[in-house]
């Protein structure tokens, strides 16, 4: 696969541990055998009905009762596929064999994903710097870089465990600005908080992405998912970084024009999985991707609400997924808070819920309201 000769170490893992879970394991071993199902059909997996088998192993590699429990886990969890679709085998033995040596065995997967299953992973908070004068929520309180420093001090102090540094505002109807305006609004911040504390610089332009990355940040949050400057991917795996990449439909000018989806779930999965896959052939370790559905980027408040029932699902993409709810025009229209900074008791309760559907990464302004909303969450996992 591309990149995978000279893939840099990831120098953060977004969400997870580096060991045992899902971004470490899963989501490879899904891309890897989808990228085999490609080559040997000459048709992308999900065009490939007969070979929606995701994890085969060689009949060696696992003991009868263990290949069971895998199967079985990976229909339930690992990938969005029926139960039934992994009973039979549609590669030949002797690739199966190879696709074995390959994946180094599996008796270590199993044992990291059940791992994985018993020890969840503390969710972490990102909290939200707008470096901005146009965010929906708080634009231009934080414009000048002294105020945005001290802010992003504040945050940390309040409990979060990285901070998001945007220049450009991406709500309904914003317009875009030029990278050097964006570079000027984030670069002093990015600079002096980097020795700090752990930093995402929200942006889709990889000359932004660059610079930033070069100043200190250790995560580039993409909103476009990659889409729009798709060669911001290869800047992130020549620093090792992290990525965040997010579901969009259209662009902040126009995406809640009238948002239609056949089933949202089903394409929001399709995009992610592709966004994956595609980082993952740039380079960047796997550890150190994360995926956001992208709550409010194209979707009206049904689409929201099917989105958040379905995090369980999206989780089986593999990776630690990222939500972002936080005072957002949906919360709104539930609650009837017209002002965005009234919604933050709404968000923390969509924190808790989205906990406990599987997020792993809570993208918010009010860190202190979402501390405590995870901590009685978590209270409440402990004694089930």
């Amino acid at each position: 696969m591309s990149g995978a000769s000279n893939r840099a170490r990831c120098g953060v893992a977004l969400g997870t541990p580096p060991a045992g879970a899902p971004g470490d394991l899963l989501g490879p071993l899904a891309l890897a055998l989808e990228a085999r199902v490609a080559r040997r059909t000459a048709r992308p997996a999900r065009d490939c009905p007969e070979a929606r088998l995701e994890l085969v192993f060689a009949a060696e590699a696992l003991e009868p009762d263990e290949r069971a429990r895998l199967l079985d886990a990976a229909a339930e969890r690992v990938l969005p596929v029926r139960p039934g679709a992994l009973t039979r085998a549609v590669f030949a033995a002797r690739t199966l064999s190879e696709l074995a040596r390959e994946l180094a065995g599996a008796r270590p997967l199993l044992a990291a994903w059940e791992a994985y299953r018993a020890a969840r992973p503390a969710p972490r908070v990102l909290g939200i710097l707008n470096v901005t004068p146009d965010s929906f929520s708080d634009g231009g309180r934080w414009l000048a870089p002294p105020l945005a420093i001290a802010q992003g001090q504040a945050l940390c102090a309040e409990g979060a465990d990285l901070l998001d540094v945007g220049g450009e505002s991406t709500r309904p109807g914003a317009e875009p600005v030029a990278a050097e305006v964006e570079l000027a609004r984030v670069l002093p911040v990015v600079t002096a908080l980097a020795p700090h504390t752990t930093l995402s610089i929200d942006t889709t332009k990889a000359r932004v992405a660059e610079a930033a990355l070069a100043a200190g940040a250790r995560i580039v949050n993409d909103v476009s998912g990659a889409c729009r400057e798709p060669e911001i991917l290869a800047r992130v795996a020549a620093h090792g970084a992290g990525v965040i990449l997010m579901h969009a439909r259209g662009t902040p000018r126009d995406m809640q024009h009238a948002p239609h989806y056949d089933d949202v779930v089903r394409e929001v999965a399709a995009h992610l999985r592709a966004r994956a896959a595609a980082a993952w052939q740039a380079g960047i370790e796997p550890s150190g991707i994360a995926l956001d559905p992208g709550l409010g980027f194209g979707k009206d408040l049904a689409h929201n609400l099917a989105l958040l029932r379905a995090l369980p699902e999206l989780t089986s993409l593999g990776f630690p997924l990222v939500v972002g709810l936080s005072r957002k025009r949906f919360l709104g229209a539930l609650t009837g808070e017209e002002r965005p900074e009234r919604r933050d008791h709404a968000t923390a309760a969509g924190v808790a819920l989205a906990h406990a559907r599987g997020a792993a990464l809570h993208r918010v302004h009010d860190v202190r309201a979402a501390r405590a909303a995870l901590a009685l969450a978590r209270a409440l996992e402990e004694q089930d």
